[in-house]
This record gives C-alpha cells, sequence and structure tokens, in this order.
C-alpha cells in the first residue's frame, strides 16, 4: 500500500467534514420541512441558503484538488469554470525548488482553504439563523396589549432604550384536560392574571429587575373594552370602571390591554413587551427542558391543591407537580399567604431561567427544538419575537453573577375588610421611580426578595 501524502489527508479530512456537515444540514432539513408543513407555513429560504453554501464548500475543495493555483483568483459563480492544466498540483507541491518548498505550498494551500471553510460557515450560520428568526417570529400569537403613548408614562424620554417586558400567567384552562387537579375550561370559564411580573432590563444591560404584583392587589379597575379570552379578540363593549377591586379583575374582563393600562397607572413605567403564557402552556415549557430542581425548606401542603412537596429539601419539578408549586398560596404554617406564593413563583422562575441558559439545553438540539415549540405555542402577546427574547435572555444570563433582583410591590401585608391587599403608595412610587431613572433600588424589609 503506497504511503499517503499530507496534502491527500487534508482532502480527506475536508471530504469527511463536507460528509457530516451534508448529514447534519439533511436531517436539520428533514425536521424542518416536517415542521414547517405541519403548522402549514412551508418556507424553502433557509434550506436553500444552506444548499446553496454547501455547493460553494464543495467548489472550494474540488478546485483544490484540481491544483487550484494558491494565490488565483477564484472565477465568479456565474462564469464557466475552466479545468486547471494537468500536473499544477505537483508543480506546486514538490517542483524545481525540492521538497521544502513543497511542503511551505500545502501548508499555505491549507490555509487558504481552512479560511475559506470558516468563512462558508460564518455564512451558514448567519443563513441558519436568519430561518430560524423567521420561523420563530411566525410562531407567536399576537395580541394587542400595549400602549406605548399613555399619558400615565413618566419621564418617557429615559426609558427609550429601557426593555420593560410586562409577563403574566394566566388561569385560563382551556387545552386542560380534566383530572389534572386544577379543573377545565367547562368547569372553571374565562381567564384571570394568576400572576403579574414585570420585567425591567436598563439601558446598559447591567442588571434585570421581576417586580412582581400580587394577584389580590386592591387596584382600581380603569374602563375597558371586554375581552374574549378564547379569540383574543376585544369586543365594542365597555366595562366600566371598578373601584376597590381585585388585580386579577382587570385582566378577567379587559384582558391584556387593560392589566397594561393599570399597571402604567400604577409604576408610571412604558411597558413595551406583553407576554402571556397559560396553565397547560407552563407544563410543557418545563418538562422541555427536563423540569428543575428547586430547595424547599419545608413540606408544602396546600389547602385546595393538597400536599405538593412532601419532604423539605432539593427537589425535582415537573409537569402537574410544578404547576402546583407555582400556584400553591394558601399553604399550610405560611402566614403570608401571597407573599409566600411570590416567594416560591420567583424561586421556580430563577430555576427554570437557570436551566434553560444551561449547556444542558442549549447544547441539545432536542430539547433547544422542543422548549421552542411549548414555548411559542404556550406564548402570547404584543411586541415578543426573536430579538426581544434574545435580549431578555442574554440579559438575564447574568443572574448567576447576583445581577437580577426580585421584588414585590410593597403593601401593607394584611388583607383589608374586602380580602383584599392594600398598596403602599410612597413606597411603591420610590420603587418604581429608581426603576424609570435606573438609580438604586429602595432596600425596603416589607418587600419580599429571592
Amino acid at each position: 500500500m503506497e504511503p499517503v501524502d499530507e496534502a491527500t489527508q487534508h482532502r480527506r479530512r475536508i471530504d469527511d467534514t463536507i460528509a457530516r456537515f451534508s448529514a447534519a444540514h439533511d436531517e436539520w432539513e428533514e425536521e424542518e420541512a416536517k415542521r414547517q408543513q405541519r403548522r402549514g407555513r412551508i418556507t424553502a429560504g433557509p434550506a436553500r441558503l444552506i444548499e446553496q453554501t454547501r455547493t460553494r464548500l464543495q467548489r472550494i475543495v474540488d478546485d483544490d484538488q484540481q491544483g487550484t493555483p494558491e494565490h488565483s483568483t477564484p472565477a465568479p459563480e456565474s462564469s464557466a469554470e475552466e479545468p486547471e492544466p494537468e500536473g499544477q498540483a505537483d508543480t506546486a507541491g514538490a517542483g524545481a525548488h525540492g521538497p521544502q518548498q513543497g511542503r511551505s505550498s500545502r501548508a499555505a494551500r491549507a490555509l487558504r482553504i481552512s479560511a475559506c471553510i470558516v468563512a462558508v460557515l460564518v455564512f451558514v450560520t448567519t443563513a441558519t439563523a436568519w430561518g430560524a428568526k423567521q420561523w420563530f417570529n411566525a410562531q407567536f400569537n399576537k395580541v394587542a396589549a400595549l400602549d406605548m403613548s399613555s399619558e400615565d408614562i413618566h419621564n418617557a424620554e429615559s426609558q427609550v432604550d429601557d426593555e420593560n417586558f410586562l409577563v403574566v400567567g394566566s388561569d385560563t384552562r382551556m387545552g386542560v384536560e380534566t383530572g389534572e387537579g386544577i379543573g377545565n375550561a367547562s368547569d372553571i370559564e374565562g381567564a384571570r392574571s394568576d400572576s403579574v411580573m414585570l420585567v425591567h432590563i436598563p439601558e446598559d444591560r447591567s442588571r434585570v429587575v421581576v417586580v412582581s404584583f400580587l394577584r389580590d392587589l386592591e387596584i382600581n379597575q380603569p374602563e375597558c373594552h371586554r375581552w374574549n379570552p378564547k379569540t383574543g379578540e376585544y369586543s365594542d363593549e365597555t366595562v366600566p370602571a371598578a373601584e376597590h377591586v381585585k388585580l386579577n379583575t382587570a385582566y378577567s374582563v379587559g384582558g391584556p390591554k387593560c392589566l397594561t393600562a393599570l399597571i402604567q397607572q400604577i409604576t408610571h413605567m412604558r411597558m413595551q413587551h406583553f407576554v402571556g403564557i397559560n396553565f397547560d402552556g407552563f407544563k410543557g415549557i418545563v418538562s422541555a427542558i427536563g423540569g428543575v430542581t428547586v430547595d424547599v425548606e419545608q413540606p408544602i401542603i396546600d389547602r385546595e391543591l393538597g400536599t405538593v412537596v412532601e419532604q423539605p429539601g432539593s427537589t425535582e419539578l415537573a409537569g402537574e407537580q410544578a404547576l402546583r408549586y407555582m400556584r400553591a398560596r394558601k399553604v399550610v404554617g405560611d402566614p403570608t399567604a401571597g407573599y409566600g406564593r411570590v416567594g416560591r413563583q420567583q424561586k421556580f422562575i430563577g430555576a427554570v431561567l437557570d436551566k434553560t441558559l444551561s449547556n444542558e439545553v442549549l447544547f441539545d438540539s432536542d430539547k433547544l427544538t422542543e422548549l421552542v415549540d411549548a414555548f411559542t405555542d404556550a406564548t402570547f402577546g404584543e411586541n415578543i419575537g426573536f430579538e426581544q427574547l434574545l435580549t431578555l435572555g442574554q440579559s438575564m444570563r447574568k443572574m448567576h453573577s447576583g445581577n437580577i433582583e426580585f421584588r414585590t410591590v410593597p403593601t401593607t401585608g394584611e388583607a383589608n375588610e374586602r380580602g383584599n391587599e392594600v398598596l403602599l403608595e410612597d413606597k411603591a412610587k420610590s420603587l418604581f421611580t429608581a426603576l424609570i431613572h435606573n438609580r438604586p433600588l429602595p432596600n425596603e424589609p416589607s418587600e419580599t426578595s429571592a
């Protein structure tokens, strides 16, 4: 058997790389075609770009195998490629200048090919990202929610480059099957805001502040157009304003628009993004990442939901148990009620973000695909898409450095005669003014921090 020279070995490695790239592309294209066909939106753009890129990569290798001179300028794609004179590669390899010149030529050619491959792979990555972005943006259920020109927004000019997400967990039972312990659409109609969080990311992206609002916070509901949670549309019917009602009433009667208007009245902050998520979809998201681990200080037994966690310590949560953990608000031995619930929600969301941004999920294509599918199926809102969630995700990564703070809107801590939590307006004003101007937050003992 004849010895194999360096140039042949290098070409074989390139051929092997192309074969692996081709196989990966074919697998991705097949999965993407099935997914798009299932959704009724078959798009050939990303696949076509990848195929063109693969053709260019093959041409680079073919040129090298035919002996393309190292310093020649490649012909344009549209022009016909003329064959190289036979023996050219040998002349470039071990010509009259001896083996040293041949080794230098082979090294230079290898460097040229490597540079081309890197450039092409960058192009492929960009093309794939473009296709993923277009597909990702098309999946979200859009619903009108925002009013960024509201007169309730103070110092709007200072909030232009901040990112404020209003994130709402809806208790709609649509899609929930009987027997899951939380009722279904026929038992409990409509939709209420089971959890409300304001996620603030300042212009310099130096931190993330998440402010939770108690579902029983007493508010004055503004006049709103009635919202249909089944269709995601608003009717011409006007729901009159109401005083001294619970926070979740606003969402129940007026949907995302009414809730956004109310939060902007309380905070005077501009909401640029609205993200809603439902019960059934939440379980799908947690399952997609393989569940999460939280530290439980004591058993969690809820008077309505039953036993949620039997033993204290590190606990794996997924599926229905994860949903019960998030929803429990009548826990035996927990006198804080709503505050205890918010604290558990904040802890759980931190664990979900930690798991989602871990290598275990980000570098697992199956989990990542399942997560994207679950997230887009479960969420709805306005001004949410690839760029917006990328900004949120990149900022959330800083939580590992302690740059994420969880706060709860300050209240008296005790329910009034109507069973509502009463807002401490002066302390709330200090908190939200600090967020608007991106100043240090007030350190108030009455606020819950996770």
